[in-house]
């Protein structure tokens, strides 16, 4: 891994270069994700159906696995917790469980509705959480197959999904743009209860592509539409902070996701410009920007060791580590 890294990071120790340009998907590329416990490796899902993990700093070849069991095109990817497999969800209305080294799919979770975002439970690694077009929140257990939870609402097709930290709660963001009920864009749910805890807490008429909360203090993060990230209290009744938010990006109606880094000092965010933004996440000030591509930048990670390198995708197929 060439350099062990230290304690909590300085703002100085800000990705800026380009370190690994990996070419390997023919579209746009959805998501990429970390594994955590291989940290040389990276997993990315595509439009084409394919899954790429990548052995980033291999001198060789630096596509390591290519996975193409699902036949439609793949939305997101996630490493499990323990870091052998990946699952992932798309257009073909599954998600799919893959263990990397064997390159064999282990589970097939079926839907009836395209899943675009599935996150593990942050403290049972058995359960994930996974919404879709049809506005369908399901709560699976991998160790049976089966959903153990459904969050019912009437919402509109769900863009992202995120567990609070302590893991008792999580936030929905959904498309509200076909209804003219822009207050249940954002729903903050009990999972063990299901039910809503939060009412109207983002009455703006803007899609949030992305919610994230911030890893220890008490608020979470909405990327807006609107071309700004929101800030909310992660209390009840958890609200809007109208005082400050981070915008000089742009979202223009791409799937534009956005990351806290793991020292919670700093939010990354792609752009409908190509480039990513890094902001401090206290001032919200815009601390560097870094012109990434020609189209889209659509996801950043932050890497889980190295507090200096963060990886991106774009709307033109790339996928890049800066450092």
């Amino acid at each position: 891994m060439r350099h062990k890294p230290k304690g909590r990071t300085q703002l100085s120790q800000i990705p800026g270069k380009l370190s690994v340009a990996l070419h390997g998907h023919a579209k746009a590329v959805n998501a990429v994700h970390w594994s955590p416990t291989h940290v040389h490796l990276l997993a990315s899902a595509g439009m084409d159906q394919t899954i790429c993990i990548w052995n980033v700093w291999s001198r060789g070849q630096k596509k390591a696995r290519v996975f193409s069991f699902h036949n439609a095109a793949v939305k997101d990817v996630k490493w499990s917790q323990q870091g052998s497999f990946v699952l992932s969800c798309g257009y073909d209305c599954s998600s799919r469980m893959i263990d990397v080294e064997k390159g064999l799919e282990s589970l097939i979770f079926r839907d009836d509705q395209v899943v675009g975002v599935i996150k593990f439970h942050p403290d049972d690694s058995n359960l994930f959480l996974s919404g879709g077009s049809k506005g369908r929140l399901r709560l699976w257990d991998v160790r049976t197959g089966k959903v153990v939870h459904e969050y019912i609402r009437g919402l509109g097709p769900i863009l992202d999904v995120e567990f609070s930290t302590d893991g008792k709660q999580f936030v929905s963001s959904s498309d509200v743009s076909g209804s003219n009920i822009s207050e249940n864009s954002i729903i903050v749910w009990d999972i063990s209860r299901q039910v809503p805890l939060s009412n109207e807490v983002y009455a703006e008429a803007y899609t949030c592509p992305c919610v994230r909360y911030h890893p220890f203090d008490p608020y979470f993060v909405a990327q807006s539409n609107g071309n700004y990230i929101a800030i909310f209290s992660s209390k009840p009744p958890f609200k809007l902070d109208k005082y400050k938010r981070y915008e000089s990006h742009g979202v223009s109606g791409f799937p534009i996701k956005c990351n806290f880094s793991l020292d919670g000092e700093k939010l990354a965010s792609g752009s409908s410009d190509g480039s990513i933004y890094l902001y401090s996440s206290r001032s919200s000030v815009l601390v560097k920007k870094i012109k990434a591509y020609e189209e889209a930048c659509v996801d950043i990670a932050f890497h889980p060791i190295l507090s200096n390198v963060i990886a991106s995708c774009s709307w033109n197929g790339d996928v890049s580590v800066f450092e």
